[in-house]
């Protein structure tokens, strides 16, 4: 049997809560880059059209202040963070990383985890 892992991006305004899209993937790695290219992805966007976009792409966000898009920016390309993040994952612990747009009161979250073992390819 291989494991998996799952990764997902969610959006809440601390009362209603919605997935923006997720992936499940076969290691860890896997699961870091695509939470790494989301964050890119939205940081770089701000809720425009992009022309890059896979299938597996969370929706797009508008963002309405730098906050958020400067945090997933920084979470994404600094070193430190994201050894961080895979030590956390290869620990066997979830991985949760959240921006905050202060204008509107939103969240997003950066969510990865070990899922259940897959089944056998």
């Amino acid at each position: 049997m291989r494991t998996s892992y799952a990764a997902e991006v969610t959006l809440s305004d601390g009362q209603r809560f919605a997935s923006l899209g997720g992936v499940t993937v076969r290691n860890r790695r896997l699961a870091l880059l695509w939470l790494r290219r989301q964050a890119l992805r939205l940081a770089n966007a701000h809720g425009n059209a992009v022309r890059d976009e896979l299938p597996a792409d969370v929706r797009p966000v508008r963002f309405h202040g730098s906050d958020a898009p400067e945090g997933l920016r920084f979470w994404a390309t600094d070193a430190y963070r994201q050894d961080d993040a895979i030590r956390t994952l290869e620990a066997g612990f979830p991985l949760h990383f959240t921006v905050t747009d202060p204008a509107v009161g939103l969240s997003l979250t950066l969510a990865g985890w070990h899922a259940s073992p897959a089944t056998p390819l």
